[in-house]
């Protein structure tokens, strides 16, 4: 089958749209906390508000996929996104901050499941290995992007005398002079309009889903949820979520905060490394599952992250903007074993059990708070140690999981059954 090439490029688009606007919260967190006077609690609530989206909207935009299609899902979740982003760039307030986010992750939800089959269909079923790599850099390199853009965006609007450019011109305009990281929201609205027009004038091909892969009923949920299995890998991706973000979101902050770097001029900069990483991370890890067995690399991986976190959190400041962002290389293949090593332990209902791994994104959602409120109370230092526990769960799944097919190595079986 020739890929349909325009359909794959949407896709990535798409992941790239998710990426920047879902990660751009990392740089922001420390403008966001000091212009609402925000306590760490306070400001995690926003992972909150747009993680817990994932938890709630993740199987229902299944059902809504195999009922409208994916050009109207398309539509509706970049629309949602336009609004989300409306709502937080009008509005500039902590009450504004919560519904917009949610609004925005509802939609990306959407995008999100209609993705993965399209980018199957489009690109062809022998190909997807390949097309599923790339949209994973598309989405590490929007995320790479995503702190630079916020930083210029950020310093030009703040700088005095003549802005340089039309973009600048008009954002200064919209913007809050004492608000100027407002602005990337504007932007995101702007984007999101322009994929609404684009969407609008493709033909995207309807899905053929088979009985395996689809969402499935509400009896084939309710007895796949009464499996052990079942739980024990969601809580899987509910750590390596948490573990994630509560990284990622208090990662500029805590630079901040024990190292005074400035979010706009150096804490972008190790957020931006952080993403990078992850891409570094998910091309190593790309040969090392053709090499050891995946839950070895997974609990390997877990420990390196362990080790690094420590490193990064009581080290100099020297040892912190090397340890920290780099924790980003460890992380990057934890997802896709997680992921890989979950369905490999079923024997069937493969799609409604990818639904119910996907509602685990809402650990994005928990950790942060969590971590911001530990930090109210003893230091954001001692509050990132918390994520040694969801990395010790991560650790603990290479050493208890059992899957029915093992990841096939060079010189080993193909794909070794249990």
């Amino acid at each position: 089958m020739k890929p349909n090439y325009p359909m794959v490029a949407l896709v990535m688009l798409i992941f790239a749209m998710i990426s920047l606007v879902t990660n751009i919260l990392d740089p922001l967190m420390p403008n966001i906390k000091e212009s609402f006077q925000l306590t760490g609690f306070t400001a995690g609530l926003m992972a909150f508000a747009f993680f817990i989206a994932y938890g709630i909207m993740s199987i229902p935009a299944g059902v809504l996929v195999q009922h409208f299609g994916p050009k109207r899902v398309i539509l509706a979740g970049f629309g949602l996104a336009l609004v989300g982003s409306l709502l937080f760039a009008t509005g500039a307030s902590y009450a504004a901050a919560l519904p917009s986010l949610f609004t925005i992750a509802i939609g990306f939800t959407l995008l999100q499941v209609v993705a993965n089959p399209l980018l199957r269909a489009a690109g062809g079923r022998e190909h997807y290995a390949f097309f599923g790599t790339l949209s994973q850099l598309a989405f590490g390199a929007a995320s790479f992007l995503g702190p630079y853009v916020y930083s210029y965006l950020v310093l030009q609007l703040g700088s005095p005398g003549d802005v340089p450019n039309f973009l600048i011109r008009l954002l200064s305009r919209l913007v809050p002079p004492a608000l100027p990281w407002v602005s990337v929201y504007w932007l995101f609205a702007a984007l999101a309009l322009l994929m609404v027009a684009l969407v609008s004038l493709l033909r995207v091909p309807a899905l053929r889903v088979s009985e395996e892969e689809s969402v499935g009923s509400l009896h084939t949920l309710l007895r796949l949820l009464r499996q052990r299995v079942v739980w024990l890998f969601f809580l899987g991706i509910f750590c390596y979520v948490g573990t994630e973000q509560g990284v990622a979101i208090w990662l500029s902050q805590f630079l901040k905060s024990y190292h005074g770097i400035d979010p706009a001029q150096g804490g972008h900069a190790a957020v931006a490394r952080f993403w990078g990483s992850m891409m570094v991370g998910c091309l190593a890890g790309l040969l090392l599952v053709k090499l050891f067995d995946a839950r070895r690399i997974l609990s390997a991986f877990g420990l390196g992250a362990a080790a690094t976190l420590v490193v990064g959190l009581f080290g100099s400041r020297e040892m912190a903007l090397l340890a920290l962002p780099s924790l980003g290389f460890w992380f990057a293949i934890m997802w896709p074993l997680i992921f890989s090593l979950a369905l490999n332990s079923l024997h069937s209902h493969h799609g409604p059990f990818a639904g119910i791994l996907c509602t685990g994104l809402m650990g994005g959602a928990f950790t942060p708070p969590i971590v911001g409120k530990l930090g109210d109370l003893f230091g954001l230092r001692y509050g990132l140690l918390a994520l040694l526990v969801t990395l010790g769960y991560i650790i603990a799944i290479g050493f208890w999981a059992r899957p029915l097919v093992h990841n096939a190595v060079l010189g080993g079986d193909k794909a070794r059954s249990s």
